[in-house]
């Protein structure tokens, strides 16, 4: 294997980036946020140059804050978690592409903007309400088998990956993502959360909602929390088609 590994990154602002090469030591269990480090402190291209440093996002370095997402050799993934020997060895070459992702907009060279998948927790108020009572009890009960759903769901950490890989989002799309929808299903289950379900329910019947996506399971491929996201889609799918028969006959659990 080679002592020394490229990073080939595609970097710039909007309407001018442009494809810049790094050669750097391999050093033994080195990812590349380390990589994007030595960049950092040393900015030489290949070409012997000194050129600004390249700027991404970082934050927990453990897969935890969901900030360092970015295109690895085209994959959408997080750069804490990428090894640096193990994508060459998979790959067979020491050079490693980086990108920002293309479904959201660009800030500078690997950073993006992923301010709408914020504003999409908003629309659909992915919380549980709280009062000004500070003790109120026990809650009910949740049993085991959907507590491990809840708790698969709640390891989202916003990254972007899979609205990245979705091909239902685009700029011409105004679909939520897959994120969105596994949000409203952790929170139509939890007990108290149940309370807004209706209203969920209704912004997923909205333009942009469930009935959007096309079942291309790209999502739960490349999430790196491994969530059951078409799980979760499936689910909320058959609680809108229940929600609307609700709404049709004026029964019970319909939004007032």
């Amino acid at each position: 294997m080679s002592k020394n590994y490229i990073l080939r990154i595609y970097r710039g602002s909007p309407g001018k980036q442009y494809w810049e090469e790094f050669e750097l030591p391999l050093l033994p269990s080195s990812n590349v946020i380390s990589g994007l480090m030595a960049i950092q402190q040393n900015p030489i291209n290949r070409e012997q140059k000194r050129v600004e440093p390249v700027v991404w996002d970082q934050g927990c370095l453990e897969e935890v804050c969901g900030s360092c997402s970015m295109l690895i050799n085209g994959r959408p993934r997080q750069a804490c978690t990428a090894l640096i020997e193990p994508i060459i060895q998979k790959t067979g070459s020491s050079t490693i592409t980086l990108a920002p992702f293309s479904k959201f907009p660009l800030v500078r060279d690997l950073i993006v903007d992923r301010g709408m998948m914020f504003d999409n927790l908003k629309r659909v108020q992915a919380w549980v309400d709280a009062d000004s009572t500070h003790d109120r009890g026990f809650g009910p009960k949740v049993s085991q088998e959907q507590q491990e759903v809840m708790y698969a769901l709640s390891t989202c950490m916003t990254c972007g990956c899979c609205v990245e890989a979705c091909p239902q989002v685009n700029h011409n799309s105004d679909f939520v993502g897959p994120q969105i929808i596994a949000q409203v299903d952790l929170f139509n289950s939890q007990p108290t959360g149940k309370m807004r379900k209706a209203k969920r329910l209704h912004t997923m019947m909205e333009k942009g909602g469930v009935s959007d996506c096309g079942n291309a399971q790209n999502c739960v491929k490349v999430c790196p929390k491994n969530i059951p996201l078409t799980d979760a889609i499936a689910s909320v799918s058959r609680d809108v088609s229940l929600q609307l028969f609700k709404d049709l006959f004026g029964l019970p659990g319909r939004e007032s």
